[in-house]
């Protein structure tokens, strides 16, 4: 399960990447968070602190991006 939550992040997380570098928006904030909450769900699972913090703040960082896409 690990494997599939971690690589679905990864997938996710480089779409709204590309995304981004197309002006595509709301769609890359969209999944820069499913993307982001995926992370937090692996790294949690795993226990690695580190990539709960980075992933809880950027996690923060990407809702206010999409409630400034809805506001």
């Amino acid at each position: 399960m690990n494997s599939i939550i971690k690589w679905s992040a990864t997938v996710i997380t480089l779409l709204g990447a590309i995304f981004t570098s197309l002006n595509i928006y709301p769609l890359n904030v969209i999944a820069f968070n499913i993307g982001s909450i995926l992370w937090l769900i692996f790294a949690i699972r795993i226990k690695e602190n580190s990539l709960i913090v980075v992933n809880t703040g950027l996690l923060l960082v990407y809702v206010l991006g999409l409630v400034k896409a809805v506001v």
